[in-house]
């Protein structure tokens, strides 16, 4: 199973900004998908979540009433809307996936670089 992430780049503080992740492979489950961040010199952080069958969400408070996570079941893809960046938000996102009711984020894909400067 892959996780495929898209989207980043460099942005203006206050823009806005989309990553998305869409899974592949064999056949596989998911309970949720989610989005954590590592920015440089700190350890990697929850940012959003989706529970894939029902859409409940949860957000970090950093991020609460900015960012938006949304799901796409047919196309296996989680999208993190992005808006008001600030220079904070500036990491490396990751997107994840639990496969299992437990929650837990077992399978990662690929990072992919936020940066906010002007």
């Amino acid at each position: 199973v892959q996780l495929q992430a898209s989207g980043g780049g460099s942005v203006q503080p206050e823009d806005s900004s989309t990553l998305s992740c869409t899974a592949s492979g064999p056949s596989f489950t998911i309970y949720s998908m989610g989005w954590f961040r590592q920015a440089p010199g700190k350890e990697r952080e929850f940012v959003a979540g989706i529970k894939w069958n029902v859409g409940d969400t949860d957000y970090s408070d950093s991020v609460k009433d900015r960012f938006i996570i949304s799901r796409d079941k047919p196309e296996l893809t989680a999208t993190l809307q992005m808006n008001n960046l600030k220079y904070e938000d500036t990491a490396v996102y990751y997107c994840a996936r639990a496969p299992l009711s437990d929650g837990k984020y077992t399978h990662w894909g690929q990072g992919t670089l936020v940066t906010v400067s002007s």
